[in-house]
């Protein structure tokens, strides 16, 4: 189970604090020094890439993957291809509509042709005037032809982003999104409230006084509408943010919610091994000295205290409609606490196991907060 970070966007969303670094407009000596980094701690940590996990995936997110260019892109997937020498059950890449777009079918079938099974798509919004204060690069029709262009180029699963919670947003505007959003048919969608991040521009708004925060009411009352509308067409509510026709949930991300080791590679990227070690990369991006050297980013881990791991063995399980095994909820936490949850119905019992009620979603981090 690999993911890999790829640093680079055209520009900054007003929401996102990801780590990621302006990006060229053309191949230059910035991407050709960061896939050789990549490739160079494949190299470094095979033995522990052989032997990772079980879960035979490649996840390509960043930043924005689809602004490199598809021989760079290529060499990155070649330099791990020795872990799945059948392909990968599941290969799912992150782009932005624009660089669908102004790349158009030749692009889309180098990444089929590349063994891309799979592409998670951020569109966001299906309002223009919200686009622009997001400072994405595309708009609604760009959106629209990027779809087509990833459908008739051979991709057959295909997810998209959306965000809600904005104070711009009326739920007339919401209910257009989601709805623009499933005349398309993707296989996936994954619709996240907007948070303030503080290293955000928008975190620097905020503080400003320049933007205010949707309120809880509207917040839910839009989660609920996403759900009610995802739920009529068909969609399995397999995660509290994640949506799938059924069949189509994703295979990378439900590993993580089960703990399953998983290697990062690229600078930012995190990882988790069996032995409960979290790493992490720094955030540099990779460059050529005038010696020749290459300068790239390195690795710091630690070791997860028991406190650390009891928490996530009950967190993450219980953000999925399959919940966590009863008796392990019991040992983790405390039963009266649970017992009191599960009669106010913020916890349910279902079959051998107890999760969260689609209907308490919304409100999961405060009932995990009392099981914590």
């Amino acid at each position: 189970m690999i993911y890999i970070h790829v640093p680079f966007c055209r520009s900054f969303c007003t929401y996102c604090d990801f780590y990621s670094e302006i990006a060229p407009k053309k191949a230059c000596g910035s991407t050709e020094a960061f896939a050789e980094a990549v490739l160079k701690e494949a190299v470094t940590r095979k033995e522990e890439l052989s032997s990772s996990s079980p879960v035979n995936t490649l996840y390509i997110g960043g930043g924005t993957p689809s602004v490199l260019p598809l021989d760079v892109l290529g060499r990155i997937v070649k330099g791990v291809s020795f872990l799945a020498p059948g392909g990968f059950d599941e290969f799912t890449v992150e782009v932005n509509p624009e660089d669908i777009v102004e790349k158009g079918e030749g692009y889309v079938k180098g990444l089929v042709d590349m063994g891309v099974s799979r592409i998670s798509m951020g569109i966001q919004s299906f309002d223009d005037r919200i686009l622009k204060w997001m400072n994405r690069r595309h708009d609604s029709a760009r959106a629209v032809e990027a779809f087509g262009l990833l459908r008739s180029g051979g991709i057959r699963n295909i997810s998209v982003d959306l965000i809600f919670g904005l104070s711009q947003f009326d739920d007339g505007t919401w209910s257009r999104t989601v709805g623009k959003t499933l005349s398309l048919e993707p296989e996936h969608i994954s619709a996240y409230q907007l948070s303030i991040e503080e290293g955000s521009a928008l975190g620097g708004m905020v503080s400003q006084g320049k933007y205010t925060e949707a309120g809880e009411e509207t917040c839910r009352r839009q989660y609920d509408l996403l759900c009610s509308m995802l739920k009529d067409e068909g969609f399995h509510h397999y995660e509290i943010s994640n949506f799938a026709k059924p069949g189509f949930e994703a295979v990378h991300n439900s590993a993580y919610w089960r703990r399953v080791p998983y290697v990062g590679l690229g600078p930012g990227a995190h990882s988790l091994s069996a032995g409960n070690i979290r790493s992490w990369n720094g955030q540099i991006l990779p460059r050529r000295l005038p010696d020749g050297r290459l300068e790239t980013y390195h690795r710091e881990t630690e070791v997860l205290s028991p406190e650390d791991i009891r928490i996530e063995r009950i967190m993450l399980p219980l953000r999925t409609d399959r919940g966590i095994d009863a008796d392990e909820l019991y040992s983790l936490s405390d039963i009266s606490t649970i017992r009191a949850l599960l009669e106010e119905g913020a916890l349910e019992e279902y079959g051998t196991r107890i999760r969260i009620p689609e209907d308490h979603y919304f409100t999961s981090d405060e009932i995990i907060r009392e099981l914590i």
